[in-house]
Parts: C-alpha cells; sequence; structure tokens
C-alpha cells in the first residue's frame, strides 16, 4: 500500500514539474512576434561566445551574471523584454531577476529556437 502511495505521489510530483516549466516558458511564438513587433527589447542571455555564434536578429546581449550589473541597458520599467537563452534556464532566472527589481513586461521565450522567425 504505501508502494501504491509513493508512486502516486511521484507521478504527481512529475505531472506538476511539467506543467510548471511549460508555463514558466511563458508567451508562444505569435505573442513573441506581436510584442517583438511592438518594439519589445529582445536580450540574449547567453554568454558572448554563443551569442556571436548566432542569435535573433536586432537582439542585444546581455549574459545572464551580468544582468544585475547592467540594469541601464533595459531601459524603463515598463518595457516590454523578451529574454531568451539556449534552453530556457537562464533566461528564466534572468526574467525572475528583473521582476525582482521592478520590470513589469518580461517574458521569457526560453531558447533561441523558440524565437518566432523575424
Amino acid at each position: 500500500m504505501n508502494r501504491i502511495v509513493l508512486i502516486v505521489l511521484v507521478l504527481v510530483c512529475v505531472v506538476f514539474i511539467v506543467y510548471k516549466l511549460k508555463t514558466s516558458l511563458g508567451a508562444n511564438q505569435s505573442q513573441l512576434k506581436e510584442k517583438i513587433d511592438a518594439g519589445a527589447l529582445v536580450v540574449d542571455v547567453r554568454t558572448t561566445a554563443e551569442f556571436q555564434s548566432g542569435h535573433f536578429p536586432g537582439a542585444i546581449n546581455i549574459p545572464v551574471d551580468q544582468v544585475s550589473k547592467r540594469l541601464d541597458a533595459f531601459g524603463d520599467k515598463n518595457r516590454s523584454i523578451v529574454v531568451y537563452c539556449a534552453s530556457g534556464g537562464r533566461s528564466g532566472s534572468a526574467k525572475s531577476f528583473l521582476q525582482s527589481v521592478g520590470y513589469t513586461d518580461v517574458i521569457n521565450a526560453g531558447g533561441l529556437s523558440n524565437m518566432p522567425n523575424p
């Protein structure tokens, strides 16, 4: 009996984690494109080397470990900002930090492959 309860709890946790990961990535491609077309700041939070190997057109590069030191580059705290990285982890951290210091419209696009066609 205890084993069945444990299995059910593990399954519930896995489903919850998958749900949270999917919803934490935020916008779909049409929402991203709408924000970008409306003038959102697009920020690639990968390393400089990753950025130089290819990036979304018009994106600026602020590696995640520099976000807190370069807040002036993000501009007005009400400006729309789209952050992305390779898979969504670093951009999720950047989004959380930016929101913690008062930025109100930050979207974690996930990875570069999740960005809409320009």
